[in-house]
């Protein structure tokens, strides 16, 4: 036990620079202090007009810090004693040095499992796309996937969140669902973004996923077996190849042009075909109306079927984009993916998939296996969001902001390294290029992060084990407009620094 002295000067350390309230600060420092047993049940804590000095903050600061803990239950006030800790809120907590019951050896022979024969799969050793945490440091981010904080709607978003934290909004979400989504946001996704891209379905076969790769998951456990031929783009979305890696199923690579997946008769071999028409990822390309056509006609002679990830199709700067996949799907052979990652925010995790009855049923059965349902208090507050006609809005600034951070970016590409990219066709929030024969993206990845610089070496898109080392992709979802020439310029310059000299 710390004594009362030590336990003042050791325990309570404000931080000015911390996001929390003194208040706050105060009261989680006390509530450590006690669920580590550092307060000693018999003293009371410091008096307020003690602790305010010691902190030099205001004595209501402390009053009120105290006032919360005793409504909470950590502390007990007696009178003219002052506040002392509550010893019920240490009853149930283990005390490894209790006496009673058999005693404990003090040493143990070691006998470690070994994890390496135990596992029956390591998917950490899978090739991921890595990107830093601490990307917002870097100068010039040009990092795909993340979102400019200043174009998020915090007040619209904070107003849904505490709506959904009403007395009646909470007696319903705080009940078990068991395997049941949020009917309004179900209703928001059936009347209000699937009709924009001409999808026209019931409401039970709308599910609710942690983003598109829990879909991806869901699917390639129900759709992939022994036998299966699962086919890929090329280069494609690396999570539902390592996804669909981890099931028994072949991989079937699929080339990629200047209009999306070719249509050729190697299609023909496969189970079932991973597509993004919209924005081929990570090419950007969009698959023309006739090819739409010729694919879902591919899919019905070879009983093919098609998982259609719709992402980015918001992000759209033209006035009359094409219409997805699954509304021109006469043979229920397309399942629907999309999420709000790349407009509402990627930490929020939240996505839908459309498919038939039958299928629904059983990926919300599976669902239930893994996590029931997503978060129910989320659900409520995408809903409202979505509503409210919040989201509308952000999809408009977004596309108002992304469209000049596109041209900016082609005028420096233009510029600096003219013929290595060709725009995005109808919108979306990178660039795919393709350096010099001798550049090695993965060695750019380095240099450029040693100039403040963020890139995404694009080899790891590619299903071969000697993929071309020269294309990377450009973001600009996150970077502002006055870095993007300036970053542009220096990245080139590392370029060409790296040509092989001549001999």
């Amino acid at each position: 036990m710390y004594s009362e002295m030590m336990s003042i000067d050791q325990l309570f350390h404000l931080n000015p620079k911390s996001e929390l309230s003194l208040q706050k600060q105060i009261r989680e420092q006390v509530v450590n202090a006690i669920n580590r047993k550092q307060i000693s049940l018999d003293k009371p804590l410091p008096s307020s007009r003690n602790l305010s000095k010691q902190l030099n903050v205001a004595r209501n600061t402390v009053i009120l810090a105290y006032d919360h803990l005793l409504n909470d239950g950590y502390l007990v006030a007696r009178e003219r004693s002052g506040y002392f800790v509550n010893p019920d809120v240490l009853q149930g907590q283990v005390n490894i040095n209790a006496t009673q019951g058999p005693s404990i050896p003090t040493s143990l022979p070691p006998s470690l499992p070994d994890w390496s024969k135990r596992l029956v799969k390591k998917p950490s050793e899978q090739k991921n796309i890595n990107k830093p945490l601490d990307w917002k440091k870097y100068d010039y981010p040009f990092i795909y996937g993340q979102l400019d904080s200043n174009l998020f709607p915090i007040n619209n978003w904070r107003e849904c969140c505490r709506d959904a934290f009403s007395v009646s909004s909470i007696k319903d979400w705080t009940s078990d669902h068991f395997d049941h989504d949020d009917p309004l946001l179900i209703e928001q996704i059936h009347k209000r973004l699937l009709p924009r891209r001409g999808v026209w379905v019931d409401p039970e076969q709308i599910l609710i996923t942690v983003g598109a790769q829990h879909a991806l998951y869901l699917l390639a456990n129900l759709l992939l077996g022994n036998d299966s031929v699962m086919g890929l783009e090329d280069p494609g979305y690396v999570d539902i190849r390592n996804i669909a890696a981890q099931t028994p199923a072949s991989l079937k690579a699929l080339a990629v042009g200047d209009e999306g997946l070719q249509i050729t008769d190697e299609l023909d071999e496969c189970d079932c075909i991973y597509v993004t028409p919209s924005h081929q990822s990570p090419t950007t390309v969009t698959m023309p109306l006739e090819s739409r056509y010729k694919l879902l006609q591919k899919a019905a002679d070879a009983d093919i079927i098609l998982i259609e990830d719709d992402y980015e199709s918001e992000i759209n700067y033209d006035h009359n984009p094409l219409p997805a996949l699954k509304s021109l799907d006469k043979n229920d052979r397309v399942i629907y993916l999309s999420s709000l990652s790349k407009t509402l925010s990627p930490g929020l995790r939240m996505g839908y998939m459309v498919g038939p009855v039958e299928l629904i049923r059983e990926l919300r059965a599976l669902r239930r296996l893994m996590l029931r349902h997503p978060a129910s208090n989320n659900q409520r507050s995408v809903a409202l969001f979505l509503a409210r006609g919040y989201h509308d809005t952000l999809v408009r600034n977004i596309v108002h902001v992304y469209r000049e951070r596109c041209r900016l970016v082609k005028e420096a590409l233009d510029t600096y390294l003219p013929d290595s990219a060709q725009p995005p066709t109808y919108g979306g929030s990178s660039y795919w290029v393709k350096g010099p024969a001798y550049l090695d993206s993965r060695l750019l990845k380095d240099l450029a992060a040693d100039a403040g610089i963020l890139i995404e070496p694009g080899d790891i898109h590619f299903l071969s084990d000697e993929p071309p080392l020269n294309f990377f992709r450009l973001g600009f979802s996150a970077i502002v407009e006055n870095k993007i020439d300036e970053g542009i310029k220096k990245l080139a310059d590392i370029i060409h620094s790296m040509a092989p000299k001549n001999t």
